[in-house]
């Protein structure tokens, strides 16, 4: 072999090596065109927003230093402003909620529904403020909705600035209460299995001095009154039925049919679960009644979802009112150990793929890359 044809070949080789190569966040390689017949290019090209920091599961060295979640909140902000200034009053806001700071955990880490939910809670009650410059917002209009009772009563003390307690404080069971009496909003509050008897038996053993507290203090529960907070501008709906009782999903449809004008945004209420027919109608009557009225007609605004299932990693991501974003996680094994974690966009749309569709692409990108 000549010289001139090694010297060739070698170059030939170094260049399609650099233009597969994962040396940065993203990868963008413009003669490449990816399976689905579309170029390969970065968010960053494509004007998207691309995706957070210290996101991947390989990366808790990163992830446990910087503020992921304060991202997030940013994003979404960005997203809910979005969605409502197009007049969408059903908003669906769906993240990890435990990725960041010293303890930081992934999908794949241990964690229960109590994890969840105390981060959900901090996640809201520090995105609530934000709202707070627009005169429209403000005098409690914004409404911090928690799942019950204790734990409203655990987050206004826990935050007990002015900042914080300018929003209203209460819950599914109380806006319900409130609202939901008209014709229109199909009755009152349906009550989880249990918690009439827990409620019972908390005022038999408050006596003289009232209701005892077991599920709660009452005192937490801001009043809603007409014409002061009420009617609300937003609705900030923490962790709904996800690890609770089924009948938030239902109650939550019951406070939307009675104030239609209010913005309601529901923070990681695992919506996929309750669209996707996870809870079958023969067992959750109710609760399937509401799935194609009502929450199949939220709009996500800020939504990033992990996929790792055959061997692949990726994420589905989406900001409002930007397309879909399937991108795939690339670990390679970097200096003193530690994996190299980079991304490649696969492909973009307007409609969100189902979860057979994101690993069929991901795998298929991932193949064609080896």
């Amino acid at each position: 072999m000549s010289q001139v044809l090694l010297a060739a070949l070698v170059s030939l080789a170094i260049l399609v090596s650099g233009c597969n190569a994962f040396t940065s966040t993203y990868t963008r390689c413009g003669s490449v065109s990816s399976v689905f017949g579309q170029q390969q290019q970065s968010s960053s090209a494509l004007n998207l927003t691309p995706l957070p920091k210290g996101i991947s599961p390989f990366e808790k060295s990163l992830s446990k230093n910087i503020d992921i979640q304060g991202d997030f909140r940013k994003s979404s902000k960005k997203a809910i402003d979005a969605a409502i200034g197009n007049n969408m009053k059903r908003v669906e806001v769906e993240f990890p909620p435990l990725l960041g700071g010293s303890q930081s955990k992934s999908q794949f880490d241990d964690f229960d529904n109590i994890q969840e939910l105390d981060k959900n809670k901090e996640w809201t009650m520090q995105l609530a403020p934000t709202f707070l410059g627009e005169k429209e917002y403000q005098k409690g209009r914004v409404w911090m909705i928690f799942p019950d009772l204790k734990e409203c009563e655990l987050a206004k003390a826990e935050w007990a600035g002015q900042r914080y307690q300018e929003a209203t404080f209460t819950t599914i069971q109380a806006v319900t209460n409130y609202l939901a009496t008209g014709e229109n909003s199909g009755g009152g509050y349906d009550a989880p299995w249990g918690e009439n008897l827990m409620s019972g038996l908390s005022k038999i053993m408050g006596g003289k001095d009232g209701d005892a507290g077991l599920l709660g203090d009452q005192a937490s529960l801001d009043p809603l009154v007409e014409g002061e907070n009420s009617p609300a501008r937003l609705w900030l709906v923490i962790q709904p039925g996800n690890g609770g009782p089924v009948e938030d999903w239902v109650n939550c449809e019951k406070m939307a049919l009675s104030s239609p004008d209010t913005t309601m945004v529901v923070i990681n209420g695992a919506l996929d679960k309750v669209r996707g027919g996870f809870y079958p109608a023969v067992f959750f009557p109710k609760l399937a009644a509401t799935v194609d009225r009502f929450w199949k007609k939220f709009e996500p605004a800020f939504y990033l979802k992990p996929f790792s299932d055959k061997g692949v990693y990726g994420w589905l991501y989406r900001v409002y009112p930007e397309p879909w974003q399937v991108h795939l996680e690339i670990v390679k094994p970097g200096k003193d150990g530690n994996a190299e974690v980079e991304y490649m966009l696969v492909d973009t749309m307007d409609e969100k793929p189902s979860y057979d569709k994101v690993v069929s692409m991901l795998l298929s990108v991932s193949q064609a890359n080896k």
